[in-house]
C-alpha cells in the first residue's frame, strides 16, 4: 500500500502491531473500536456536526495495547441516524472532517455487500488468482456471464429464476440440445429431457 491510503478493517481484525506499522508507513486506517478499549484523553477536537457525540485524541492505557501502538489515536463516537445506534472509530487520521471517518467506514459497508452480491449472484467462492489483474478478470467474466443470462431471461420471458436458469445451462452445456427449447422446459424435467432429441438443435 502507498503512503496517504486509507484502509477501513472491521474491529474482528484489529491488530495494534499491525496498525501501528500502517501509521508508521503514513497509511491511514479507519476502524471500529472495541468495547473494552483502555485509553486516556489526550485532547479534544472541534464538534462541528450534532451526529458527531464526540472527537477524542487518546493514547492507549493497556499494558500491552500501549506498547504495540505507543503513538496517539483518533477516537469517534458518532451517532448513526439510519441504524440508530452510536458507533465508535478508531483512527489515526486527524485531519480529516469525523463525518468523513464515519463516511469511510460506511463505505466499507458498501463493499461488502458488493462482494456478498458477487458469492451470491456470481458464484465466485474464491478468487483463482492473487494479482489485481486475475481478481479483476475473473470478476468482469462473472459479470458478463451474470448479465448474459439475465438479457437471455428477459428476452425468452424464462418463466423460472437466474439460479434455475444457470443450472439448466450448465447440464446442457455440452448436449446437441437447442437453447430455445431448454427454456421451455421445467428445471425438474431436465433429466429426462436431455436424453430426447429436441428439435431446431443448433448444431
Amino acid at each position: 500500500m502507498l503512503p496517504d491510503s486509507i484502509v477501513s478493517v472491521d474491529k474482528a481484525y484489529i491488530d495494534y502491531t499491525w496498525l501501528y506499522s500502517l501509521n508508521m508507513k503514513r497509511i491511514w486506517f479507519v476502524t471500529r473500536a472495541k468495547s473494552n478499549i483502555d485509553y486516556a484523553v489526550a485532547g479534544q477536537h472541534p464538534v462541528k456536526d450534532k451526529r458527531v457525540i464526540s472527537d477524542e485524541r487518546i493514547s492507549l492505557e493497556g499494558p500491552l495495547t500501549r506498547h504495540k501502538y505507543p503513538g496517539d489515536l483518533r477516537l469517534i463516537r458518532f451517532y448513526d441516524e439510519e441504524r440508530r445506534k452510536t458507533l465508535t472509530f478508531l483512527t489515526n487520521n486527524f485531519r480529516l472532517a469525523a463525518t468523513t471517518i464515519a463516511q469511510i467506514y460506511k463505505s466499507r459497508w458498501q463493499i461488502e455487500l458488493f462482494f456478498k452480491w458477487i458469492k451470491q449472484n456470481l458464484k465466485i467462492k474464491s478468487f483463482l488468482g492473487t494479482s489485481k489483474n486475475a481478481v479483476l478478470t475473473q470478476i468482469w467474466v462473472a459479470m458478463c456471464y451474470y448479465l448474459l443470462l439475465t438479457y437471455i431471461k428477459y428476452q425468452t420471458k424464462y418463466g423460472y429464476s437466474l439460479l434455475q436458469l444457470s443450472r439448466m445451462i450448465r447440464e446442457t452445456l455440452f448436449d446437441r440440445k437447442s437453447l430455445i427449447d431448454i427454456l421451455t422446459v421445467h428445471p425438474e424435467h431436465l433429466p429426462a429431457v436431455r436424453n430426447e432429441t429436441l428439435q431446431g438443435a443448433l448444431f
